[in-house]
């Protein structure tokens, strides 16, 4: 049986299984932080943590390049923490159980962390080579990239020296990325009112599971269901004829992943309940015709459960509903500037049931800021409607393409060069930190390639084997071609 470290590039994959073997979540990466820290302090390399926690690890030409233009390789060190409802897993305990199936390397029922786990492991794998052409180079990794950029908001001027900036978080070998979306949290905060239920109501769960999730920008397009927006949908069309008493409302687990699963529970008199299971299963066959080819496998699971002491009132359920069902979810236009890339995108991705308010957190993204501010107008305008207040957080800027890069017309040379066919050159509809960069580092040229990873953010996560190695002899190839200090 094939493991990660008999793959090629051998050095690269060992370095990611090493990296799969060492709990690294965001917000949790200092485990792997550490062991990065010792391993470049063994290797007589000059490393340095900064303020937020980025490591910045520096290394010397090799013999003959010392006067080339300096590069530094970005990753992030986190890695998005989703698993399918069955799989017993501790993120911040247990490693990812990463294996080789045909083509591809999975996890066993997580995220893999490919995102950026391979880019990470591309990046220290030259760091310890002896035999890999550079000139100076500068390896750039940063903490909390999945879960609010914590890292590139808190990068400041003076730890890289820098020219050129190579990004290895993108995820389709063959493209070259030049630009991406910016992006802002939105957090929709909707009180509460309580009240004392119908004593004789039977109380139930009901859970909708089995879609696909998946990347909140780069999978966006692909009209995958929304767990959040399919439940909130059946109780909008339902709630009233069946007389449901809401109890709670949960669904999502990341603000950047699409959801794949959510529950409410709920009270409904017992003369009702035959009803309701006759509504999910028509329900279930309609959502599974309207996404026959998106996500044909949606599932609904009826569970009775003790008693509920309290249920919303009639008008807070109302408003919920409402709101719910109003909010826009998914691509809410294309780009006219780039043809087949969303240009503004909203995700509901989180919903939660507290004590005196349920929780909606979602994330919008866009290609410029009047779209991105166009959806926040919308949000606004709904959150009022339902009696909700609204607040926008963590705002990060997108990264403006530059036709004129001069990095990216190396990378899309070398990249014929090798292959014999020209790459796509694109604008990615995700959140990468070249943006960010630039407020620290505004002359700083930069581009991000990668190799082929399918459904990040999602247990299905998975990238092609065969596209790692492609992007590895484009990565040194391109560290060969880095030109001399004018």
């Amino acid at each position: 049986m094939t493991t990660l470290s008999q793959l090629q590039p051998q050095p690269l994959w060992q370095w990611f299984e090493q990296i799969c073997a060492i709990p690294h979540p965001s917000k949790h990466e200092q485990a792997l932080s550490s062991y990065i820290q010792n391993w470049a302090k063994e290797k007589q390399l000059d490393i340095v943590e900064d303020k937020v926690g980025n490591l910045i690890i520096k290394k010397p030409a090799t013999a003959g390049m010392e006067n080339r233009k300096t590069v530094a390789l970005q990753a992030h060190i986190d890695m998005v923490p989703q698993k399918n409802a069955d799989k017993v897993h501790d993120f911040e305990k247990d490693p990812i159980e990463a294996y080789v199936d045909g083509d591809w390397v999975k996890a066993k029922g997580t995220t893999l962390g490919a995102d950026n786990g391979i880019g990470m492991a591309s990046a220290l794998a030259v760091l310890g080579s002896d035999t890999i052409s550079h000139g100076p180079l500068e390896v750039l990794l940063t903490i909390d990239e999945e879960a609010g950029m914590t890292g590139a908001f808190g990068l400041e001027a003076g730890y890289l020296d820098a020219d050129i900036l190579i990004n290895t978080d993108s995820e389709q070998e063959g493209e070259i990325y030049m630009g991406c979306a910016g992006g802002v949290d939105a957090q929709i905060s909707l009180p509460l009112v309580w009240q004392a239920p119908e004593p004789s109501n039977q109380t139930f769960n009901l859970a909708l599971s089995g879609l696909k999730g998946g990347h909140s920008g780069v999978n966006i397009h692909l009209g995958r269901g929304n767990a959040n927006k399919l439940l909130a949908r059946f109780l909008f069309d339902h709630a009233n004829e069946l007389a449901i008493e809401l109890t709670a409302f949960s669904g999502g687990s990341l603000r950047n992943a699409i959801p794949r699963e959510a529950n409410v529970s709920f009270m409904i008199p017992s003369d009702n309940v035959d009803r309701l299971h006759a509504l999910i299963e028509s329900y279930t066959q309609l959502v599974r015709e309207e996404l026959a080819i998106a996500d044909p496998d949606m599932q609904m699971t009826l569970t009775a459960t003790d008693a509920a002491t309290q249920v919303m009132s009639e008008a807070t359920q109302d408003s919920l509903l409402n709101l719910l069902n109003a909010a826009p979810n998914g691509v809410i236009r294309m780009s006219d500037e780039v043809e087949g890339v969303t240009e503004t995108s909203l995700n509901v991705g989180v919903i939660s049931t507290e004590t005196e308010s349920v929780e909606v957190l979602c994330l919008i993204r866009s290609l410029i800021d009047s779209g991105r501010e166009q959806v926040e107008g919308t949000l606004t305008a709904l959150s009022r409607l339902a009696g909700a207040e609204v607040e926008f957080s963590g705002a990060y800027p997108g990264w403006k393409p530059d036709n004129s890069s001069p990095v990216m017309a190396i990378v899309r040379d070398t990249y014929e060069a090798i292959y014999h066919k020209e790459p796509v050159i694109m604008v990615i509809h995700a959140g990468l930190e070249c943006g960010l960069f630039k407020k620290p580092y505004p002359d700083m040229d930069m581009v991000s390639i990668g190799p082929t990873i399918r459904y990040p953010h999602s247990p299905d996560e998975k990238v092609l084997i065969e596209t790692v190695d492609q992007y590895w002899k484009l990565l040194l190839a391109v560290l060969e071609r880095i030109p001399a200090k004018s």
